[in-house]
């Protein structure tokens, strides 16, 4: 009750005293319509209170996303939803949504009235520059009386979170040496239900096909062998960024650093739509999506929630603190690779070593070397570079 009353407004408090003093005036004077009216003057800032108090907990707020993640300098909107679950109207509402200062204004909205059991619903747009994981919330909601007497706030426990993901070009398809038709350079094949035939027999099984019984095996071995049925590997495609401190300098939605991040997922976006699985690996030897399945992504199931969980990685992506890019070149170095796209900052003599030395264990690489020094940054990014393109 402290806390409703601390809500009165100037005209409730002025009521407040009004009606204290004509009840004193009338107990002295003794004139009993002045008591009455004072009486009337003095309950009706407190029924005010009562009822505000008891109305702020059946109003219901929610917010929906549209989309949930977005591109850097994109657009996405906020609805924002009240539902009055009450039995009384709601009197004059002010809504109020707190959003961090790199989305823009505080969202401020007013609603004149909601009847017992509607709803109103409001939107706003928002909108970023830099790349990151932005917190909306929590709803501030502002109910006030039909007299005026009484303020009362409330704030709402749910928050969501905007995803501003890397700009993303469309790539040119760029025919690579090694591959074919979306499957990779790779001679390692993987048992499948359909494929091509292996020479490698196996033991019959209930239910084969009795067509894929292999003779000369069977004759040999002494009980009945059918040909395996393999499928050829899926190709894959590591895309290295370099996140070492020291290779890059400048800041801000322009700077190399920024464009290295933009180039990565373009790359990533264009071998998922080809067929490739994909992965993403930072110099500080950081794999996505990790160990799990080979440390690749993708496939004709998974490629979107692929997609969204390595730009979700890239919205957050920030400098190490290493200087060195042997860490990825430990990843790399454990076996083939298929496709390589790098995108480096500055190298010295020893880190360029290093850099050569991660073309060897892959069957093709492609490399875009940033002279961050001779970076010039202009009114907006420039667009991603495609496979095969020359250094910057």
């Amino acid at each position: 009750m402290r806390a409703a009353l601390s809500g009165l407004t100037t005209r409730g408090r002025a009521f407040f005293a009004a009606g204290v003093a004509a009840v004193a005036c009338a107990y002295i004077l003794g004139q009993p319509g002045l008591l009455r009216v004072g009486l009337l003057v003095l309950v009706l800032p407190l029924v005010c209170v009562g009822v505000l108090y008891r109305t702020r907990y059946r109003v219901a707020g929610s917010r929906r996303l549209t989309p949930a993640r977005v591109a850097a300098g994109s657009e996405a909107r906020v609805h924002l939803r009240i539902d009055n679950v009450s039995r009384l109207p709601t009197g004059l509402l002010m809504l109020q949504d707190h959003v961090p200062y790199v989305l823009g204004p505080r969202p401020r909205f007013v609603l004149d009235r909601v009847e017992a059991g509607g709803r109103r619903e409001v939107s706003y747009r928002v909108r970023s520059d830099l790349r990151g994981r932005y917190p909306l919330g929590p709803l501030q909601l502002r109910l006030s009386d039909p007299f005026g007497m009484c303020e009362l706030t409330r704030s709402f426990s749910a928050s969501d979170t905007l995803t501003v993901v890397p700009r993303t070009e469309a790539l040119p398809a760029v025919r690579l040496v090694g591959e074919s038709s979306g499957y990779g350079d790779s001679r390692q094949r993987r048992p499948a239900l359909a494929g091509d035939d292996d020479v490698i027999p196996r033991g019959y099984r209930h239910g084969d096909d009795l067509r894929r019984v292999h003779w000369r095996s069977t004759a040999r071995y002494g009980e009945l062998m059918v040909r395996r049925e393999e499928a050829p590997q899926r190709a894959r495609c590591t895309v290295l960024l370099d996140t070492r401190a020291g290779a890059y300098r400048g800041a801000g939605p322009d700077s190399a650093f920024e464009w290295a991040v933009s180039g990565a997922a373009s790359v990533l976006a264009h071998m998922l739509q080809r067929g490739y699985t994909v992965r993403l690996l930072t110099a500080g030897g950081t794999s996505v999506p990790g160990e799990g399945g080979e440390g690749y992504a993708g496939g004709a199931q998974d490629s979107a929630d692929s997609m969204g969980l390595l730009m979700d990685t890239l919205a957050v992506v920030e400098h190490a603190e290493g200087r060195a890019l042997s860490p990825a070149y430990d990843v790399l170095r454990g076996g083939s690779e298929g496709l390589l796209v790098a995108f480096l900052g500055d190298l010295d003599g020893e880190q360029a070593a290093v850099a050569a030395r991660m073309r060897a264990r892959s069957g093709t690489a492609v490399a875009f070397l940033l002279d961050s020094g001779e970076w010039s940054p202009g009114p907006a990014a420039p667009p991603a570079p495609s496979p095969g393109a020359g250094q910057r």
